[in-house]
């Protein structure tokens, strides 16, 4: 993977975890996971989207997108899903994935701490505003995201129904060389080895078709965006066997 310095790094790692944060409430929303009454309409990238208006939600959202980031920011990640649930009645099986493929993402440097990163960054940065100097257009940079927002809005809006009652998570797949992300509390539940899925892009996963939604380049920045939908059979019955190498708690529908 290539490098950059960290005064490009923190504010394009940035830029994606809002757009990050902006597709799980635009998923959300547009697969009907919550009552779209539950909603507000705000704006993000220069789009409307709407945005859960739930504290606990959003807390739960937040809180995933900044673990996932972390695991972002150490090199370890390969791809980041949202996975769709059946209800419990239906086995749980994974309905949709929406994938985001980090595998082309440049390497992040080691941000030193407190005074010496501001510092650092003052040095390697010099005029903030000098796009030619910092050598991303973040123009370019914000486009790119915005066209992805857009994109992932219309394939989940035109999707056809989920069975009511899904639930869903945040899920990462980690390169084969990560070490997993263990701690106190932990954060992420890692899946059993029979329960991971390969990394084709088959759309296998989900049990059904792959359809790609949008490519993102733009400088250093580079990533993937496409949804794995489950056939008609794992829609209806059969048993969960797909999960990622790691995934935060499953939200489940009820708002209370």
């Amino acid at each position: 993977m290539p490098s950059f310095p960290l005064h490009q790094a923190n504010p394009l790692l940035s830029h994606f975890t809002t757009f990050l944060t902006a597709s799980i409430h635009t998923i959300l929303y547009h697969r009907a996971l919550y009552p779209a009454e539950t909603f507000l309409t705000t704006r993000s990238h220069n789009l409307p989207i709407h945005q859960s208006r739930h504290p606990a939600l959003c807390a739960w959202i937040s809180d995933a997108v900044a673990s996932a980031t972390a695991q972002i920011r150490s090199g370890s990640v390969r791809r980041v899903a949202v996975v769709l649930h059946a209800p419990p009645e239906r086995g749980r099986a994974v309905v949709e994935r929406w994938v985001f493929d980090l595998e082309g993402w440049p390497s992040w440097p080691d941000a030193p701490s407190g005074k010496e990163s501001k510092g650092k960054e003052r040095a390697e940065a010099g005029d903030e505003g000098d796009e030619e100097r910092s050598g991303v257009n973040w123009v370019d940079v914000e486009e790119g995201l915005r066209g992805a927002l857009r994109r992932i809005s219309y394939a989940a809006e035109k999707a056809g129904p989920l069975p009511s009652g899904c639930t869903f998570t945040l899920a990462v797949e980690l390169r084969d060389e990560a070490p997993a992300p263990i701690g106190h509390p932990q954060a992420w539940i890692p899946s059993e080895p029979n329960l991971q899925p390969g990394s084709s892009r088959s759309g296998r996963n989900a049990g059904g078709k792959t359809t790609p939604l949008r490519s993102v380049e733009a400088g250093p920045l580079f990533f993937e965006c496409w949804v794995e939908e489950g056939d008609a059979q794992v829609h209806s019955s059969s048993p969960s066997s797909q999960e990622e190498s790691q995934s935060q708690r499953p939200r489940g529908m009820p708002l209370a």
